[in-house]
């Protein structure tokens, strides 16, 4: 080690050590910084005594205040919970049908539906509610069972074709086809008189022969112009909208052994005041009546 020298013009020497003729100044550091270090050293052992913070076998030390963030976790949801108890004694309070005339708890209502929508419906219908093959757009303004918020709750509550609801909203297809009810070329016929109900193309001879057979078999729950009829939950045949497929095969299977789907009740799952922002929800999606 070489001795320290003087050679910059500020008069700092060096420290001694040189590499390959690199020299390094032996600048000490500013008192306030060294300060600034003591007082961080000191402030991180006076933290470790106070709050939890050495690890043991089976848990941390608690530290001299008690302090944990499971304790404030616990504090905070209570405090949101006592919140949002006033809001849900209010919604509760008040027919359902009412509350969109109450901006304030419907607001409430539909992010309180919102998340429960999140955990218990997306699995069928979708992140977005758009729904798929078999599983109803909520974002439309077509409803099989009434989309204001009465029938939406009434939906929600005891659910369609779902066991062990005695209130539960009933419709059943007949299998035409599986049942024997129509041979083939009769289903066919039917089917493309539907395709034409909603605007699509069809053999003429199909159509007039499967007339016929809608008036005989299936005009008394769709309706002599194919409208549908919300309280047997029948389909409205003449728009574009369509659970299992609009198109000639998919009509034929549909009328062969229709999957008649179930949709559970939540009434023995759910609390009521979650029914009802579910309702208040699904009718703010844009479809609600």
């Amino acid at each position: 080690m070489t001795p320290p020298s003087t050679d910059d013009p500020r008069g700092v020497g060096t420290t001694g050590h040189e590499w390959d003729g690199i020299e390094e100044y032996n600048n000490p550091l500013p008192r306030w910084w060294l300060y600034i270090l003591f007082a961080t050293i000191i402030w991180g052992a006076v933290f470790t005594i106070v709050y939890p913070a050495w690890p043991g076998i089976n848990a941390a030390t608690g530290g001299l205040n008690g302090w944990s963030s499971r304790q404030m976790l616990e504090a905070n949801m209570a405090e949101l919970q006592a919140k949002r108890a006033e809001l849900d004694r209010q919604i509760a309070a008040i027919p359902v049908a009412e509350l969109p005339s109450h901006p304030r708890l419907m607001r409430a209502a539909v992010e309180g539906g919102r998340s429960a929508f999140k955990i218990h419906c997306t699995q069928c219908h979708g992140s977005g509610a758009a729904g798929g093959k078999g599983y109803p757009n909520l974002n439309d303004d077509e409803w099989l069972w009434g989309g204001d918020m009465d029938s939406l709750y009434t939906t929600l509550r005891h659910g369609i074709r779902a066991p062990g609801y005695d209130e539960t909203r009933i419709s059943a297809m007949p299998a035409f086809g599986r049942d024997g009810l129509l041979d083939r070329q009769q289903i066919s016929d039917v089917a493309w008189y539907v395709v034409a109900l909603s605007g699509g193309k069809a053999p003429a001879g199909a159509r007039a022969r499967g007339a016929a057979i809608y008036a005989e078999q299936c005009a008394s729950c769709h309706g002599p112009e194919g409208k549908g009829d919300r309280s047997v939950g029948s389909p409205n045949l003449t728009d574009a909208i369509w659970l299992f497929g609009g198109d000639h095969a998919s009509i034929v299977a549909t009328i062969t052994n229709p999957p008649n789907q179930v949709m559970p009740g939540w009434s023995k799952r759910l609390d009521d005041v979650t029914i009802r922002k579910l309702a208040a929800y699904v009718h703010s999606l844009g479809g609600g009546e």
